[in-house]
């Protein structure tokens, strides 16, 4: 009885001396969306990662899916953390997975934004967004992911909605795919159109400039603001100080701008949930349209949801007024 007891406190000594260094292991994983492969990806993200790792004392893995969605349900379940994301996907990820903005990007050229671009091969007969419109029962078109902010969203409204044109429907044939599948298609001329980010052009342009050269654009948007980094709001204090801090410091050196520059990023700032107000009235705004359009809908049900989306829309420009 006395050498079992012996053991048992040997074995609660073990767990008591051991523990505490366990717990200071802290470990997170970082949500990368899925704008171009894998591993393209992590080949640019991997050097920034472990500087991220060596500077906050964080075992940072990194997260990849095969569609923007899985990022967000990834930040929803708590098997990411930490996540570079649009700011569509950031505004999902807010509203279901407990994700708050914390940072956002700045462009390699300084800019606070960056846009979504109608790109067709440079052989092609279409030169503007109404030649693409005319023709668009005979051409292919590759569309964003559904949780893309400028492959989809910013397009559906603008270059889509606007013109009351249905990009799923009113086209030969549309396809889903991340950015740099949909330019690789269009320079290979597998499809006719396809609506990408500026960024994917830029990344393109480093990566297979012979690719890039295959490309012309017959449409881009207004300016989109840059992508937020988020984490979950229910991240300890003191991880949220570490991440803040590696990623508002982060670039300064020419080692880390070379990092940045094959992201096509040149910085981070500090930002909130507030930078999602625009897309919130974007996402509105295009809602308006399809209910406005919709002929099928009574006309009094149609009027009572404007009148909602259009008091939901003036909110948002009180609180947008209040955050400028």
């Amino acid at each position: 009885m006395q050498r079992r007891t012996a053991l048992i406190g040997l074995a609660l000594s073990s767990v008591l001396t051991f523990s505490p260094a366990h717990a200071q292991v802290r470990e997170i994983s970082f949500g990368i969306i899925s704008t171009e492969s894998s591993a393209n990806l992590k080949n640019a993200w991997q050097p920034l990662l472990e500087d991220m790792q060596k500077a906050t004392g964080l075992k940072v893995n990194a997260f990849f899916s095969t569609d923007y969605a899985g990022v967000i349900e990834g930040m929803r379940f708590n098997k990411v953390q930490v996540a570079w994301m649009g700011n569509k996907s950031g505004m999902e990820a807010v509203d279901r997975a407990g994700g708050e903005v914390f940072s956002k990007v700045v462009q390699s050229d300084g800019a606070m934004g960056y846009w979504g671009v109608m790109i067709v091969h440079r052989d092609s007969p279409l030169r503007t967004l109404q030649d693409v419109l005319a023709a668009r029962a005979n051409l292919t078109l590759g569309f964003g992911d559904p949780n893309s902010t400028s492959g989809s969203l910013v397009p559906g409204y603008y270059a889509f909605a606007q013109n009351r044109v249905d990009p799923v429907k009113d086209f030969k044939r549309t396809l889903r795919a991340n950015h740099e599948t949909n330019i690789l298609a269009v320079a290979n001329r597998q499809i006719d159109v396809a609506t990408v980010s500026s960024d994917g052009i830029d990344r393109m342009k480093m990566k297979q400039p012979e690719k890039a050269a295959e490309l012309r654009e017959v449409w881009r948007s207004p300016l989109i603001p840059s992508d937020p980094m988020l984490w979950r709001k229910d991240l300890d204090a003191d991880t949220k100080q570490k991440v803040r801090a590696f990623f508002l410091a982060y670039g300064r050196d020419a080692r880390e701008k070379a990092i940045m520059n094959t992201l096509t990023f040149g910085g981070f700032v500090a930002s909130d949930n507030n930078q999602l107000l625009p897309i919130r009235q974007l996402e509105l705004a295009r809602e308006r349209s399809k209910v406005q359009a919709d002929a099928q809908m009574a006309s009094d049900a149609r009027e009572k949801r404007l009148q909602e989306i259009d008091a939901r829309l003036a909110e948002l420009g009180r609180q947008l007024a209040a955050a400028n």
